[in-house]
């Protein structure tokens, strides 16, 4: 076994239900919950999305919201009037081209509007099965701290992991790194002590060992 094999291993063990934290009912609410998800919390997208599913858990619903209303709605997500933006145009885009209907592979869902790489990585994985990796600011720290990857940023991070990992196991390994990033391996104090791959760890081995 690789190092990067028994980080994975290890990190399966730790997070042996590993899945997304966001709560949804569709693919198309989570779709929208992602969208909500940048630089903002899964707790806190989860707090907000009850309201706001609770007027518009369809595109048809979200296209016909005013935009103020999503706003409102959303506010506490941050960067809402960017995000209100995305989430009305990606809703009348799906209308447009899709009959409503969420799309089930990764060029289509990167083609709707508001909808990065990222997000269309997490809807492919998690919506309807497929094998991605997506890179949060989780997966981009852990997997440069571990040594599984040298990268300078998000894309350059993902082609990496996925030369490192099986394809097979992409999903999968993205919610055991991401969780590991969001409980233990933390951006301002990680828990080197607690950490149960710290043997393979680069950023261990250069802070922490003699």
């Amino acid at each position: 076994m690789t190092a990067t094999d028994k980080i994975l291993y290890r990190l399966s063990q730790d997070f042996p239900d590993a899945k997304s934290e966001l709560v949804f009912n569709s693919p198309y609410q989570l779709l929208v919950a992602v969208i909500l998800s940048a630089q903002c919390t899964d707790k806190r997208v989860n707090a907000v999305t009850p309201a706001l599913f609770a007027q518009a858990d369809t595109p048809d619903k979200m296209a016909a919201l005013p935009l103020e209303r999503i706003e409102e709605l959303i506010h506490s997500c941050g960067f809402y009037h960017s995000k209100a933006t995305y989430l009305k145009e990606m809703s009348q885009d799906l209308l447009d081209r899709f009959g409503g209907k969420v799309p089930n592979d990764l060029k289509s869902l990167q083609s709707l509007k508001g909808v990065g790489r990222k997000t269309a990585n997490v809807v492919y994985a998690v919506a309807f099965g497929g094998q991605a990796i997506a890179v949060d600011t989780h997966v981009f720290r852990v997997s440069n701290r571990l040594g599984i990857v040298n990268a300078a940023n998000v894309l350059e991070t993902e082609k990496q992991l996925m030369r490192a990992i099986p394809s097979e196991k992409w999903a999968d390994s993205h919610h055991y790194i991401l969780l590991h990033g969001r409980y233990v391996c933390k951006s301002q104090n990680p828990n080197c002590a607690a950490c149960s791959v710290n043997e393979y760890c680069k950023y261990y081995k250069e802070h922490y060992r003699v």
